[in-house]
C-alpha cells in the first residue's frame, strides 16, 4: 500500500530499530513503548487488520507467532509477555496494517486498557 506506514518500514523507506526481518516478517521496535520490552511484528505484504484475514494467511500468521516465541526467548521474558493485535478504532488501532505488540519486561496488569 503506497501510504501505509508499515508497509514504508517493511520496505525500508522509514527507517526504525529493527529486532527481526525476513522474507515474510519485519518485528521493530515501537516508538512509544508500554513496556520495557515492546516490540511490532507485522507480515510484509499489507493485510490492514485482523478482520482482512483469510485461510490463505495461515503460513503469514504461523511466521508472526513463531517470530514472537523465539524475540521473547531471545529477550529472556521467560516471567511471561503479552502478544496482542487491535482491531479497529475503538480498540486503539492506529495503523491500518496487521501487526502484533510483543510486550514485556515487568508485570502486566490485567484488564487492559
Amino acid at each position: 500500500m503506497e501510504n501505509c506506514l508499515f508497509c514504508k518500514i517493511a520496505t525500508g523507506q522509514i527507517p526504525s530499530t529493527i529486532v527481526y526481518q525476513d522474507d515474510h516478517v519485519v518485528a521493530f521496535e515501537d516508538i512509544h513503548p508500554q513496556a520495557p520490552h515492546h516490540i511490532l511484528l507485522i507480515p510484509r505484504h499489507h493485510i490492514a487488520s485482523m478482520d482482512q484475514l483469510t485461510r490463505e494467511d495461515g503460513q503469514t500468521l504461523a511466521n508472526i507467532f513463531t517470530v514472537a516465541q523465539q524475540l521473547a526467548h531471545k529477550l529472556q521474558l521467560e516471567n511471561g509477555y503479552r502478544f496482542l493485535t487491535n482491531v479497529g478504532p475503538d480498540a486503539g488501532q492506529s495503523v491500518f496494517h496487521l501487526h502484533f505488540h510483543l510486550l514485556g519486561g515487568r508485570p502486566l496488569g490485567w484488564p487492559p486498557g
